[in-house]
């Protein structure tokens, strides 16, 4: 049995984590922390806003889905009491991800922008098709509590797409009526535009285009639950990966 913890328990997308490992065949969830949510209880746990509480319930692994403001120190933290990490935190910088690789030598961490299986199969899929269009843009929607933008996703799919193909047609735009109105340009000058609305959880569409002829993957994630498939498959495969992993390829083999 994998013992797991939960680092920012008591949110929205904490509660769904904390739901599925509990219900999830071969984990156990035995602690949970949040810095605003002490004393309240996560499926029987009650809730602490001290780290200390993972090392104390012996954890094998420590789901993070808090903000990258905390996860900086969150993990480092986990290295540092050789704790395997599984992240879904965004927003991290290059020089955070190179510090995570530096830190997890006696355990493992994968950080992955989307722990949906759809999601990771469309990033995939928009590589795939990258060479074979001139241009392409991406439209990420999330909900209106979301604090960074662009998504984790839509950043990642834009490097790489960015890095399977160099080849893109430039933007033919002279004058912005409205500034932004082309959005932002991301890896390889790949526009990017983000809207944040009530009512949604995220969806992402990537729009490829060539001559007399479109492409358009889209990924629609109804409810957080989409997302607890990957977290359980990595808190199970994540002892098998070792040291850092970005994304969730290689967890599915793709």
């Amino acid at each position: 049995m994998i013992k797991v913890g939960v680092i920012g328990a008591a949110g929205r997308m904490g509660e769904t984590v904390c739901a599925a490992i509990a219900a999830a065949d071969g984990l156990q969830l035995v602690a949970a922390v949040d810095a605003v949510g002490t004393g309240v209880t996560a499926q029987g746990i009650t809730i602490s806003k001290e780290l200390r509480a993972l090392a104390d319930a012996h954890i094998d692994v420590a789901v993070d889905f808090t903000v990258a403001a905390a996860s900086r120190i969150n993990l480092p933290w986990l290295a540092m009491h050789s704790i395997h990490a599984v992240v879904g935190t965004t927003g991290f910088t290059q020089e955070d991800l190179d510090s995570f690789k530096k830190s997890f030598s006696n355990s493992n961490c994968i950080v992955a922008a989307n722990f949906a299986v759809g999601a990771v199969l469309m990033m995939r899929f928009a590589e795939m098709a990258a060479p074979f269009f001139d241009t392409a843009e991406i439209i990420e929607v999330h909900h209106d509590g979301k604090a960074d933008s662009p998504s984790g996703t839509a950043i990642a799919t834009a490097q790489r797409m960015a890095a399977a193909s160099n080849e893109w047609a430039s933007d033919p735009t002279k004058h912005e009526a409205i500034a932004g109105a082309r959005g932002a340009k991301g890896p390889g000058d790949i526009p990017i535009h983000s809207v944040r609305m009530r009512g949604t959880v995220a969806n992402q569409e990537v729009i490829l285009g060539t001559q007399s002829q479109t492409l358009t993957i889209r990924h629609d994630t109804i409810d957080r639950a989409s997302f607890m498939p990957g977290v359980v498959l990595a808190c199970k495969k994540i002892a098998e990966h070792k040291g850092f992993t970005l994304g969730l390829d290689s967890f599915l083999g793709i």
